[in-house]
């Protein structure tokens, strides 16, 4: 079986390429993984040739013993099997070897031909049978790990990915990681595990993103860059692309940040040994202006849109061209270049397809343009027209509907249209829920609906949303995010309209506390978290507590200087009013502690809605 064990080596090079990163192949230096199979297997009895006399007398041939017959006939249907190249062949050898070999013996074959079908990813179901076949033979010693048993782990984490068995996948590829720990503990040969423990970490991403748990995922991409950086050289164009994608990656749950340092380093690498004028570099200066614009950078992002502009136009990329003049156009909305953005606009939805999701994200860009002008019924139009086109696109491609349905609301949000807002925020809610990887979004977009509830006055309506929101995003972004304690503060506002004090103050309790380790007791969102709690525990009658909290605020409010004069009069105002308070008749309270914390689900940093 060494030459099964060899083949199978070179095929976990290709395991490690994934949906994530297309960038490793197996004439990488991962191919190298094949030098310690001995240590892995006991040298085969099976592949030894017998004696043959070379002399050129004739002799009488003597009959062939039956263990040796029986030794030449696994060879033979080893090389039979090792030589298949399509499934077909390699099911019909594999079903040939099982009336010779025993089920042990056939473990290697069984998870050959499990990764194959899985790489072909057409019968998730069969591939499964002969992972967990491949497991029961492979996996004999629990106290002696080996590779090919983490290989299996590995295929069983993916298929159940593919399954949307999220939970037993996560157990599997876990497990896999452990094994590959140990096998690395132990002096392991680490050209053969690094592949396999790339494709372990990418898989783990990829589940942990289906799962909502986007932070984790982040760290698990992050191992997979850290295993590229420690095979390939230092200017590598694999290093490059690595970067990138980490880069997207925090992009994608808008943490621009942490995304710019591998943005930089991608076009760093990239401009060394491809040049100024490669497509690698003009998709990397692409990303680069979308994380400055993420940064408020506008200006700067505005710059390496133009730079990646020129460059995919001498490469004639025209749908990337397209899409990084619609950027180029937002970023000019965001620098109030109205006007211009409108002109780039207008040149764009000219070379796009009538019913296209190109056309309707330029109408929905160019209606934000309008709107800021207060143009509003070309605004409208242009919304309605793009409604239009994306109301046919909702299967094809549910979640960038989704995301357009979002930012149309947006536009008529701005328009005081909340009611259309709402619906068309209901409408992308529905479409989310089908798509299990997009938990975060789903959390983000209740949040948007409990918050337009709240704002026109259907207090009751919008407590399901808010909390519905928590649930959602309970393990996206850790229960410290910022976006945490935006959502509890406008829990604890609807709470205080209903006339419910005492879990207001607990809600405003909690928003202070993350937003004091995730924003700093100086900002401006932690400060008014601290004089919604002072007034909630005012309405409770504690003054005490209330006049406490008041004076926090005021003491950051003076941190501030002369840009926040107005707040500071107003702040000085509140509690001038409740020291009156706590002197007048109902002040004969019992002393009282703030409310306990309690336990504070996450929510996503796009539900930055205040009350």
């Amino acid at each position: 079986m060494r030459k099964l064990w060899h083949s199978l080596s070179h095929l976990a090079c290709r395991r490690s390429i994934s949906s994530f990163s297309k960038s490793y192949a197996c004439d990488a230096p991962f191919n190298r993984c094949t030098k310690t199979h001995e240590l892995l297997l006991q040298p085969n009895k099976f592949v030894t040739t017998p004696f043959r006399n070379m002399g050129t007398l004739v002799q009488k041939t003597s009959p062939v013993p039956s263990r040796q017959r029986k030794i030449m006939e696994k060879s033979q249907l080893e090389e039979t099997f090792e030589s298949a190249e399509t499934t077909e062949e390699m099911l019909k050898a594999f079903s040939n070897m099982e009336a010779v070999f025993d089920e042990r013996e056939l473990g290697l074959a069984s998870l050959k031909i499990g990764l194959k079908l899985d790489h072909e990813g057409e019968d998730p179901e069969k591939a499964l049978s002969f992972a967990n076949r491949a497991l029961k033979a492979l996996d004999i010693d629990n106290s002696n790990p080996s590779l090919p048993v983490a290989m299996c782990l590995q295929l069983l984490g993916s298929v159940n990915f593919r399954l949307k068995r999220f939970s037993d996948s996560l157990g599997y590829l876990n497990r896999a990681n452990r094994v590959l720990g140990r096998l690395q503990d132990e002096g392991f040969g680490v050209d053969d595990v690094r592949p396999v423990l790339h494709a372990v970490q990418l898989e783990l991403s990829n589940v942990k993103n289906a799962m909502g748990r986007r932070e984790e995922a982040l760290e698990n991409l992050r191992k997979c860059l850290e295993i590229k950086e420690m095979t390939f050289e230092e200017d590598s164009g694999e290093l490059g692309k690595a970067n990138r994608e980490l880069a997207e990656a925090y992009v994608a749950v808008l943490n621009f940040k942490e995304a710019l340092p591998y943005c930089l380093k991608a076009l760093e690498i990239h401009t060394k040994g491809l040049g100024q004028n490669s497509v690698e570099v003009a998709h990397d200066r692409k990303l680069l202006g979308i994380v400055y614009s993420g940064l408020e950078e506008h200006e700067k992002a505005l710059e390496q849109n133009v730079l990646a502009q020129r460059i995919l136009k001498n490469w004639n990329l025209n749908a990337d061209l397209l899409r990084a003049e619609i950027d180029a156009a937002n970023m000019m909305i965001a620098l109030g270049r109205y006007d211009e953005a409108v002109g780039t606009l207008n040149g764009v939805v000219n070379q796009t397809e009538k019913d296209s999701e190109t056309r309707a994200l330029v109408l929905v860009s160019m209606a934000k343009a309008l709107c800021n002008q207060e143009k509003f019924a070309e605004c409208k139009r242009c919304l309605e027209v793009s409604l239009g086109i994306l109301d046919k696109r909702e299967r094809i491609s549910p979640v960038e509907v989704a995301e357009a349905y979002s930012e149309i609301s947006m536009q008529y949000e701005t328009m005081n249209e909340f009611e259309t807002a709402i619906l068309l925020l209901k409408r992308t809610l529905a479409l989310l829920e089908k798509q299990p990887q997009e938990q975060h979004s789903e959390g983000s977009v209740s949040a948007r609906i409990g918050w337009l509830l709240l704002l026109t006055g259907k207090v009751q309506k919008a407590i399901p949303y808010l909390e519905s929101a928590a649930e959602r995003l309970k393990d996206s972004f850790g229960p410290k995010h910022f976006g945490v304690g935006y959502i509890y503060n406008n829990l604890g506002a609807a709470y205080l309209e209903l006339d419910r004090p005492q879990s207001a103050a607990q809600m405003f309790a909690v928003a202070k506390d993350i937003m004091d380790v995730s924003l700093g007791p100086h900002h401006t969102d932690t400060i008014e978290a601290c004089q919604n709690l002072s007034k909630a525990y005012g309405e409770m009658g504690s003054y005490a507590l209330a006049i406490e909290f008041q004076q926090q605020a005021i003491d950051a409010w003076e941190s501030h200087g002369a840009s926040a004069e107005d707040e500071l009069r107003e702040a000085h105002r509140l509690l001038e009013q409740l020291k009156n308070k706590a002197h007048g008749p109902s002040a004969n309270e019992l002393p009282m502690k703030a409310l306990p914390l309690g336990k504070t689900p996450a929510i996503t940093r796009d539900s930055k809605l205040k009350s």
